[in-house]
């Protein structure tokens, strides 16, 4: 297969995932918001054609429902650029002429989107899937391009620009995929199909 996906996942932790979204709706309800959003990922990379997949993880992985062909892997490096780099490293190194990263934080993130992404690496260097908060929820390499990962500052509304403009200065192309909304807050939350299939019965 010429095409490998890497999925960046924390492991399903009470208080441990979603931080941001339990401090207004509490640890136990921002578990099981994540806990659906991994099960739409797994979902939706499941109806991935000719894709080996690997699921790096945020520390040990135990009791996963990860689909046992997938490989598992942890994640590593100081900050999130760090580990980008050193998932997209270990990939590429095994010589996939396509590789793509995504989280787990996306209910709007589909098998056609990422397909997309895959689709666009064969007429341009790289891909971005832009997210509303003015990060990224899909990156596309063809080839390491570690500076892209450095002295960004991640978590922010500039991470896009950043990278966009590092991508610039290296001459590489690149294309955006839609603009999509990560789930980081209860307004991001009360914005997706999710909310109405969590809470339509409450």
């Amino acid at each position: 297969m010429e095409q490998a996906l890497i999925i960046f996942v924390k492991n399903p932790v009470l208080g441990k995932v979603k931080t941001r979204l339990a401090a207004t709706i509490g640890d136990q309800e921002a578990l099981r918001v994540y806990e659906a959003l991994l099960a739409h990922t797994q979902e939706e990379v499941n109806r991935l054609k000719d894709t080996t997949v690997f699921v790096f993880y945020s520390d040990q992985f135990e009791n996963d429902n990860w689909n046992r062909t997938y490989f598992k892997m942890n994640q590593e490096g100081i900050d999130l650029g760090e580990r980008m780099n050193h998932a997209f490293d270990t990939i590429l190194t095994r010589k996939y002429a396509k590789t793509v990263i995504i989280g787990s934080d996306c209910y709007d993130l589909n098998a056609e989107i990422i397909q997309d992404g895959f689709d666009a690496l064969n007429d341009y260097d790289s891909v971005v899937g832009p997210s509303e908060d003015g990060g990224y929820y899909l990156l596309g390499l063809k080839q390491s391009t570690p500076s892209i990962f450095k002295n960004i500052t991640w978590s922010t509304d500039t991470v896009l620009k950043e990278t966009e403009t590092k991508l610039q200065a290296l001459n590489k192309t690149y294309t955006l995929l839609p603009t999509l909304n990560d789930i980081d807050t209860e307004e991001d939350l009360k914005n997706t199909k999710l909310y109405g299939n969590l809470y339509s019965n409450h």
